[in-house]
């Protein structure tokens, strides 16, 4: 497809224009020429050279003081107004040109393909009923959007569908049309930034809204779809109580880092998942009340619902009293008082049963259509989301599980635990996971952050299982690591035990991560304590930090093999954890490939992965978009675990290697070893003042003090985002290929990779996509503005030609002309998103001098400019986290 679908093209123009009467309405005709003149020079300093881009320049600097706000948010909204468009035209259409054709598959597609390599329906029917996917929502500090303005831009999309729908009857077009309008007006009279950071309560609340307006309706449509499939190809529904992707969250429960999350904050959130899933079911069965209302029913309902001329009805209305007990119970709760109400709902079971009593009965007596309705609608529901709607994960570090045991053995005169070698720490912590008594004191004087540790353990122990998910530790290092959680579970957590996932993330602990696994489970007590299943999480986001991206995946991939043999000789049940982001540089990219970029048997299915900030929205922040996603990823395992991609071959190895250590190699010898980069880094980005933009609880640094290492790999990429630099994603590999494509069979071999090794592939597809969105002119324009220091300027330009010598040998792999060829419409997106992020970019780097020569006392009104612009060129470049 050459240019844009019309359809697509229509309602961004509908948008526009749209934004640009309010625009007109509030601030005049004069002020909308600005704009417009302004569009102008970004879209002729695109299509020219230096000059005309230093007309758009000149004329965004002679803006007065008061046009900048208004300037910055026209450009801003108009960028969110393209992504629903976007959005709405994938959404119906289904199409997925974003990314290469053929590459992600309708679920048809695929289960013709897997019954066609000799699959029975059997398998096909039992993989799916066995698949174990599980979506991790979380809270990353890239959404910057706010919930308010979310919810409009729902409206506006459901506007856009009534518009096309009602083509013929112009009263309701015209309605649709008059609500279009205003929702554009309410946004635009919006305040786009957030005046305060969001609590973790916050960002908790607004992952279940989340649930609750698309999730909550795309789930038992994406079952509903799937039986269907099912019963073309197999002749068979899947089983009911079948689940094959299931929701749990970080919000909330994210404790790494963010002080903000406490043991209190963890409860509350809790409880307010209890109290938002017993008033979803409320709604339920409040429906399924009125439209039960059969006499006919088999003995096993009479016999529950007793002497009723209305069984079903009865039934459901001692359900429905008991999940208002529930919500009423969760209420006060959270509310600080003590509850006197009636049995509550503890557990799925509780739920599903009475439902599944009905269901039968419906189907013992011949009315299997009703039974397949609404009903199976919320059984499904109760199986995907069961009585908490996301099981809510507990991440912490693994140096405050140390720091417990620390003051801990100094306290009981063990001696110092920090000061143990490996085997000592081993050694005790096995002992007191075997022993019968308890080993902290009941009245133990410890530190407040301990204290703080042993609150959250307790938070578990309160719990009924179902609540929780997996207890991830970051920064995990040793075997000692994740014995410490378990001993601690058991000291404090009661009869709650979670899956422990220990995360390895610098290329030194993906190096080591088999080797770690494997001693881990040759502990005695540790296998029978987990029960032959281990969860293990693969960290993309401070992997790629440190080494750099191509070494960063390279060690990912090696990881995921290692301990994927080491499970397989042990007779151990893995799930990998991925903990991808939205963007390159934290392992984002389109799923389906990402998925199938893995190695043989690392998606054996099972597989869990987050989904953050932005990506959530994007992704399943809309019924239709949700059901497509989630098509995607079930596609994606069931491909991996029953069409595995095939292993490298030996030289694609012995080649991996070497680009991985020149890559390494580079990217160290700029990041850590020039001590201009650093200061270059603080100079051109606006990393300084990311922290004063309320975008999430955590902050972001781990230290306020340090270098680059202290800063979190999420507002790292963020900062060269907003410059279209993109550094963390390239820097290194251009090097890499340039200098084995010297070597005689060398561009041959790689071109061999990339056609037939998909983790290759993909790597060089998410490069190829990064590079498109990248910009050296722009970022040149940010030192110029902002740098005057010549060993700085030096180093600058150095940058810009590593990139485009980048540029030059990836179109010479893909041999192709210019970047994107294959994926026309993704290409033509950022080239249409370009004219409106440009003038951003101008201001941005002009509101950032201004910033810096005030010592960060410009105006508030300057000061939210600033914010803007960040927001736009967010919205602009999509996934920048």
């Amino acid at each position: 497809m050459s240019h844009l679908n019309e359809s697509l093209r229509d309602n961004v123009r509908v948008l526009g224009d749209s934004l640009g009467r309010t625009i007109a309405d509030d601030l005049g005709a004069s002020f909308v020429d600005k704009i417009e003149t302004i569009r102008a020079l970004a879209k002729h300093g695109r299509k020219g050279e230096t000059q005309e881009r230093r007309e758009l320049i000149e004329y965004l600097r002679k803006l007065p003081d008061q046009d900048l706000l208004p300037v910055t948010r026209a450009f801003n909204q108009f960028l969110n107004f393209a992504n629903i468009a976007e959005q709405h035209y994938r959404a119906r259409s289904r199409r997925v040109e974003d990314y290469k054709p053929g590459t992600q598959p309708s679920l048809d597609e695929l289960l013709k393909r897997v019954r066609d390599a000799g699959h029975s329906p059997r398998e096909l029917i039992e993989t799916l009923a066995g698949m174990r996917v599980e979506l991790v929502l979380t809270a990353h500090p890239t959404e910057i959007i706010r919930r308010t303005l979310i919810q409009k831009y729902d409206g506006i999309d459901d506007c856009l569908t009534i518009i096309e729908r009602t083509a013929d009857y112009p009263e309701k077009s015209n309605r649709a049309h008059a609500r279009l309008e205003e929702l554009i007006s309410q946004s635009w009279h919006t305040d786009e930034i957030r005046h305060e950071r969001p609590t973790p309560i916050d960002e908790a609340k607004w992952g279940f809204a989340v649930i609750e307006n698309s999730l909550w309706q795309a789930v038992p449509d994406f079952h509903r779809d799937l039986d269907n499939l099912l019963l073309e190809t197999a002749n068979e529904r899947l089983p009911l109580d079948a689940a094959p992707i299931r929701f749990a969250s970080w919000m909330g429960g994210d404790r790494d880092g963010n002080p903000n999350v406490t043991a209190k904050v963890t409860r509350e959130v809790l409880l307010l998942g209890r109290w938002m899933a017993a008033d979803l079911y409320l709604r339920d069965l409040e429906q399924l009340k009125s439209e039960l209302s059969m006499w006919k029913a088999n003995s096993a309902l009479k016999s529950e619902a007793g002497d009723d001329a209305e069984p079903y009805r009865a039934l459901l209305k001692q359900l429905a009293a008991r999940v208002e007990n529930t919500r009423d119970w969760a209420q006060a709760c959270l509310d600080g008082r003590l509850y006197e109400g009636g049995p509550i709902i503890d557990s799925r079971d509780q739920l599903y049963a009475p439902l599944l009593t009905c269901y039968r009965s419906l189907c013992d007596v011949g009315l299997t259509t009703i039974a397949n309705g609404v009903l199976l609608d919320t059984l499904r529901r109760v199986a995907v989301f069961g009585v908490t709607l996301a099981k809510l994960d507990i991440r912490q570090e693994a140096e405050r599980h140390a720091q417990v045991f620390e003051e801990l053995s100094d306290y009981l005169g063990l001696g110092h635990y920090h000061q143990w070698d490996e085997a000592r720490r081993q050694e005790f912590l096995l002992a007191e996971l075997s022993s019968q008594r308890p080993l902290i004191p009941r009245r133990w004087e410890c530190s407040t952050e301990t204290r703080e540790v042993i609150e959250t353990f307790r938070v578990i122990a309160g719990e009924h299982r179902e609540a929780l998910g997996t207890y991830i530790i970051s920064m995990a290092a040793q075997p000692s690591d994740v014995l410490a959680v378990a001993l601690l579970m058991k000291e404090i957590g009661g009869d709650v035990r979670l899956p422990i996932a220990p995360l390895f993330e610098t290329l030194d602990d993906l190096d080591r991560a088999g080797d770690v696994i494997e001693r881990l489970l040759s502990l005695p007590g540790y296998r029978q304590a987990i029960h032959d299943v281990q969860e293990v999480m693969i960290g993309y986001s401070d992997s790629a930090k440190d080494a750099g991206q191509l070494a960063a995946a390279w060690a990912q991939y090696r990881a995921q093999e290692s301990l994927v043999n080491v499970c397989r000789g042990k007779g151990i049940d893995l799930t990998l954890f991925h903990g991808r982001g939205g963007t390159v540089g934290r392992g984002g990219g389109p799923a389906h490939a990402a998925i199938l970029s893995q190695p043989p048997g690392s998606v054996n299915g099972s597989l869990r992965v987050t989904e953050q900030g932005e990506m959530i929205r994007f992704k399943f922040g809309q019924p239709d978009i949700a059901l497509r996603s989630m098509e995607i990823y079930v596609c994606a395992v069931l491909e991996g675990t029953l069409l595995p991609p095939p292993a490298p071959e030996p030289e694609w190895r012995e080649e991996m290697d070497h680009l991985a250590e020149i890559a390494h190699q580079g990217y160290v010898s700029v990041v850590r070893g020039n001590p201009d980069f650093v200061p270059y880094f603080r100079a051109v980005t606006p990393e300084g003042v990311l922290g004063h933009l309320p975008l999430g609880s955590r902050p972001t640094k781990r230290r306020q003090d340090g270098g680059v290492e202290t800063l979190r790999a999420i507002p790292w990429i963020f900062a060269w985002t907003q410059t279209r630099l993109m550094l963390p994603a390239w820097l290194g590999s251009g090097e890499a290929f340039a200098q084995r494509l010297e070597d005689p069979g060398g561009l041959a071999r790689i071109r061999e990779m990339r056609d037939k090794w998909p983790f290759f592939g993909t790597y060089l597809d998410m490069l190829e996509m990064l590079s498109a969105k990248a910009d050296v002119e722009i970022a040149a324009y940010y030192e110029q503005r902002l740098v005057n220091e010549p060993n700085l300027l030096a180093l600058g330009e150095q940058l810009r030609e590593r990139f485009r010598r980048l540029q030059k040998v990836l179109l010479e792999i893909l041999d192709q002309e210019k970047l994107l060829e294959k994926t026309p419409l993704i290409r033509q997106a950022i080239e249409v998103r370009n004219p409106y992020i440009d003038p951003l970019h101008g201001l941005q780097a002009e509101l950032l001098q201004r910033n810096r020569d005030a010592d960060g006392a410009i105006s508030p009104e300057l000061s939210r400019a600033l914010m803007v612009t960040m927001a736009g060129i967010s919205a602009g470049l999509r996934n920048t986290g």
